[in-house]
């Protein structure tokens, strides 16, 4: 079947004895065994398709982790609390004393966080590498992870994802790749050699900005020590997210169309734009990583970055607030536009100077294109001291 029609009709086993059309929300701490064999092979090994206590999940979270693994063409999911507990999963679960783990250099920044702070003084050694590096030199006798987060967070670049996978597994390494941006509908990490995908539920997943939620696939032997990290240290999901993000799947291939058509025309609008100096957008066709974008995605979502000409921080910050359709936060992938300055984790404790160019991101949300260009048109006219308008949104056609 088609991703469209999986996400419909995928989980729905527990349904049918619930006369309903989805499946039901299922909340108990403790799981009912029909006899002692069963208890016997569910407690004896890493269970991936029923439950066996409640903390490693209901019949709920099984139906979610079921459907996310179809549609990402893989044999197993599991289900976190959030996208940083699915990612700091992943990464303790291949760490260690004597690990080496290479990790790209634009990873989301509570992912490097956690790697210089938990993981580089336990004993594991992290190299991070830039986009346009090749990996095959950094390799070593003791890499146990190579990590990847494509398109880079915040900077926007691409990753050559077939090229390190081959790198990586010509040296017996696996890969795990943050696919958060793309989904499984934009974005088919397993089919590139991802051996495990990640994705934050949180945003496009879910898709209603009302839940925390972590998602990791790959098959039973890639996720076996994800799995066995997740029951030792209680890092899986609980029903009710897991509900409510099924509810959100249902709807995610429609809301990845829009959110696309959106962001196409709010971006080639702002290329236009004074005192836009450029648009860090992989699906443009002027940007770098176009021809990677073109080769690994089959649609892109909506969060982009966007250089504005250098200015005062009195400057930025009424650019900021002069925008009313944009909400300022730091999450993307619901229903609702966001603005956020685009600073690097690793550097939001330095000053910007007044003549470098301001990176901002945006989250193209699901309200009409023609007023948030108009909204952004009114920002940027505040910040210049003019009173221009955005002027008729143009269809914007898809790379």
């Amino acid at each position: 079947m088609n991703t469209e029609t999986l996400l419909i009709h995928a989980a729905r086993q527990t349904a049918t004895a619930a006369h309903s059309v989805s499946p039901p929300l299922v909340r108990t701490s403790t799981t009912v065994f029909a006899s002692y064999d069963a208890y016997k092979q569910a407690q004896g090994g890493l269970v991936f398709d029923g439950p066996r206590y409640g903390r490693s999940g209901t019949s709920t979270t099984f139906e979610l982790q079921r459907a996310m693994a179809r549609i990402a063409n893989t044999e197993a999911c599991i289900a976190t609390g959030s996208g940083l507990a699915a990612i700091t999963a992943v990464l303790a679960a291949h760490a260690g004393p004597g690990h080496h783990i290479l990790v790209g250099a634009g990873v989301y920044g509570p992912t490097r966080v956690f790697c210089d702070d938990v993981l580089i003084p336990s004993g594991t050694d992290v190299e991070y590498f830039a986009h346009d590096v090749d990996v095959s030199p950094l390799l070593r006798e003791n890499t146990s992870l190579v990590f990847v987060e494509t398109p880079a967070s915040l900077t926007m670049e691409m990753w050559d994802v077939p090229a390190i996978c081959a790198a990586a597994h010509d040296r017996g390494v696996p890969v795990a790749c943050d696919a958060t941006w793309g989904t499984p509908v934009f974005f088919d990490a397993h089919a590139l050699g991802i051996d495990i995908s990640i994705h934050a539920a949180t945003k496009f997943i879910n898709g209603h900005s009302d839940l925390l939620l972590g998602l990791a696939t790959g098959t039973l032997d890639a996720l076996a020590g994800v799995r066995a990290y997740c029951d030792r240290n209680g890092t899986h999901a609980a029903p009710d997210t897991c509900w409510l993000t099924l509810r959100g799947l249902r709807t995610l291939a429609v809301r990845m169309e829009r959110h696309q058509r959106s962001a196409f025309a709010v971006a080639r609008w702002l290329q236009s734009q004074s005192g836009v100096q450029r648009v860090l957008f992989p699906a443009l066709e002027t940007d770098p990583g176009y021809k990677l974008w073109q080769s690994q995605f089959s649609g892109a979502a909506g969060p982009f970055t966007v250089e504005l000409a250098p200015c005062s921080e009195e400057a930025f910050t009424h650019f900021i607030d002069s925008l009313s359709l944009f909400g300022l936060g730091t999450s993307w992938g619901g229903f609702e536009s966001l603005v956020m300055p685009a600073v690097p984790h690793h550097l939001r404790a330095l000053a910007t100077p007044a003549n470098t160019p301001r990176l901002v991101r945006f989250h193209i949300g699901l309200e009409s294109p023609q007023d948030l260009c108009d909204d952004l048109a009114a920002a940027l006219a505040a910040v210049r001291g003019d009173g221009g308008t955005g002027g008729q949104l143009q269809e914007a056609g898809i790379g």
